[in-house]
């Protein structure tokens, strides 16, 4: 069912492209009372002309027909007043505020930023810390200033480990090694803080909002780079309870170490599947990358281009690593784009906001009523510092504070922003002045940000454009969950019905459960297969064969399709020992294979997933079909031929 959602959102949810457009506009089609214009088409066909795999769909003519039936869907989306839905629209909120900070942006702090960002990522770090936790709206900050302050002058004297030994408690005070890091790893400020101090040094207190720091540099060095690797793993959990991964992998690595091919030996017996198809290769990777700190020290602590690794252990199970190659970090230009986005997310993006918003002060009209602040400084009591604080009720609701564009925002928005806010002074003395101060700010902040968002549309057609497809697709997810695949899913009957009617396309393929043994060694083939036959277990043939400082036969066993890549390609599915197989993977096979598992019909329940995905398509053809009916459909034939003579189509 999943596979049926992505297919309809990658068809649906279209995004930008560079508007294709007529000298004059015209309506191509109109569904059910709505036009759609030549322009909004020619811009959907050209971005999702890659996307669409379907040739037929391709020409003008085909697309055409898909673009319609998405038509047909958003009208019959809002007859239904899903667009109504407060889940829909909570939704929606939600992904209209993550997309308003790509277009509010200061580009100019923003490339600092990114060239900075960029410049960190090339040097690892090793660092420990000393933090005495503050709250972040806290102002009454002198004592935990002076308490770190003597926490850094009792590192410098007695050492930084034995004050952390005698005063971390893990709750106002932290004591932590934090290992190597590079950009992005911490919050900005304390990463400013490392990357200013010298190695060997610890730093004067700084502030983040988790409270005050002292950050002591032990070390940095050069970026490692990006590793390309390979590895054999044998997973810690193993459904063969007599099969213990330790010696499974030492087994691996005595074959290893006789000169047996890595690749071939991943490809036989690594458990990583999605890797073991390719030798073992996994996806480039840096320092920090991967979840686990052992694999990525084992990986690059290789020194060279081919160097594989002892068997080692982490979470995941028992690995082998082959270093394949090591690349240092890329020029700027090539990762420019990735590192402006990751800059957007992280705690720099306060930085760009304060520069966006001097620059939308710029760019609008905005006047102050000078009359606003005292009056609210006024207003507020010392109820404020108990949450019990509440707006007067002679409250001159409609006053603006300030205006932006001839929008007002009142002393009531305001009021309610301090009344919101009070939670954050609780039993905190801050002069009320001074709260009005900041609190004003916060809401002039928000309220220019909130202005920009609901002109955006307006201002910004690229914007707007993104807007209208997230919104129509976020539309058409819940009417295709609402319509066909909930439908599918609960109609047993009909389910069942379908199964039973189109059970010959749900099928399993021949099938073999084997016992595989593996070697070598040309000269040990004639006693494995002669024992194998005797019927001798695995131990009793691993200890006519094998030694202490020699293996020479290595077993696999399960059920497989007969086309699984463990599997010789010139095998055959015969009940018994098998002859041997010949250089399959770089090795020699003996197979016991002690069943044959014909092709058959599978069960509904085997099948359920496959059959849900067809019956769903089968329900949407119909639906479609009705659609047609309670819309009506027109197309401009002469804008569509126009359409085609520009395109050549």
């Amino acid at each position: 069912m999943k596979s049926i959602k992505l297919k309809c959102l990658l068809v649906f949810i279209f995004a930008l492209n560079v508007t294709f457009a007529q000298d004059k506009d015209d309506v191509l089609i109109n569904v059910g009372g709505n036009p759609v214009m030549a322009s909004e088409f020619l811009r959907v066909y050209h971005k999702n002309l890659d996307l669409v795999k379907d040739e037929s769909q391709k020409d003008v003519d085909g697309y055409l027909k898909l673009f319609t039936e998405y038509q047909l869907k958003l009208n019959e989306a809002k007859r239904l007043k899903l667009n109504e839905d407060k889940k829909y629209q909570r939704e929606f909120s939600r992904y209209k505020k993550q997309l308003i900070k790509n277009y509010i942006s200061e580009n100019k702090v923003t490339d600092e930023l990114v060239k900075e960002a960029y410049d960190r990522s090339n040097i690892d770090i090793k660092a420990a810390h000393i933090l005495v936790r503050l709250d972040a709206t806290a102002k009454d900050t002198i004592a935990a200033y002076n308490q770190v302050l003597d926490l850094r002058k009792r590192a410098l004297s007695e050492g930084f480990d034995n004050v952390k030994t005698k005063m971390h408690n893990g709750e106002t005070i932290f004591i932590e090694d934090l290992g190597y890091f590079s950009a992005f790893k911490m919050v900005y400020d304390f990463e400013t803080a490392a990357f200013n101090t010298p190695v060997g040094e610890i730093s004067m207190p700084f502030r983040t909002q988790f409270g005050y720091h002292v950050v002591k540099v032990m070390d940095n060095r050069l970026s490692r780079g990006t590793v390309t690797a390979a590895h054999i793993m044998i997973k810690s959990e193993q459904k063969d309870s007599l099969l213990n991964p330790e010696e499974r992998i030492n087994t691996i690595y005595k074959k290893l170490n006789q000169g047996e091919s890595f690749e071939a030996l991943a490809k036989q017996f690594s458990e990583d599947k999605s890797s073991a198809k390719n030798g073992g290769k996994i996806t480039p990777f840096k320092s920090g990358q991967l979840s686990s700190i052992k694999f990525e020290d084992e990986a690059f602590g290789l020194m060279n281009d081919g160097d594989i690794s002892k068997p080692f252990k982490t979470d995941y199970g028992w690995h082998i690593v082959k270093r394949l190659e090591l690349k240092p970090i890329p020029p700027f230009e090539d990762v420019k784009a990735s590192f402006v986005q990751r800059v957007k997310r992280d705690s720099r993006s306060k930085l760009i906001n304060e520069a966006m918003v001097a620059k939308l002060k710029r760019k609008y009209k905005i006047n102050y009523n000078a009359d606003a602040k005292s009056y609210f400084v006024k207003a507020l009591t010392d109820d404020y510092y108990n949450r019990a604080w509440d707006l007067p009720t002679d409250l001159k609701e409609d006053e603006p504070v300030f205006t932006i564009n001839n929008r007002a925002f009142t002393y009531l928005a305001f009021g309610n922003h301090l009344k919101n806010a009070q939670r954050l002074y609780a039993n905190n003395k801050l002069p009320l002045a001074a709260i009005v101060d900041k609190e004003f700010e916060n809401f002039f902040e928000s309220s220019i940000f909130k202005y920009r968002e609901e002109n955006l549309e307006t201002e910004n057609p690229e914007y707007a454009n993104i807007l209208k497809e997230y919104r129509d697709g976020l539309l058409l997810f819940d009417l295709m969950e609402k319509e066909i695949w909930n439908k599918a899913s609960k109609d047993t009957l009909g389910l069942d019905n379908f199964y039973e009617n189109n059970k010959a396309n749900y099928t399993w393929n021949d099938r073999v459960d084997v016992l595989i043994a593996t070697t070598s060694d040309e000269s040990k083939l004639k006693k494995l297969r002669k024992l194998m036959k005797k019927g001798k277990s695995e131990t009793e043939i691993s200890e006519a064969l094998n030694s202490e400082d020699k293996l020479n036969v290595i077993f696999t066993k399960g059920i497989y399709n007969l086309d699984n890549p463990v599997l010789p390609s010139d095998f055959v599915a015969e009940q018994g020992v098998s002859d041997v197989y010949n250089n399959h993977n770089e090795a020699f096979h003996i197979i016991n294979v002690k069943e044959v598992l014909p092709a058959r019909i599978k069960t509904l329940e085997e099948a359920k997933g496959n059959v849900i995905n067809d019956y769903q398509t089968e329900i949407e053809n119909n639906w479609i079909k009705d659609l047609y009916k309670r819309y009506k459909v027109e197309v401009n034939e002469e804008v569509l031929n126009s359409i085609k003579s520009k395109i050549g189509n």
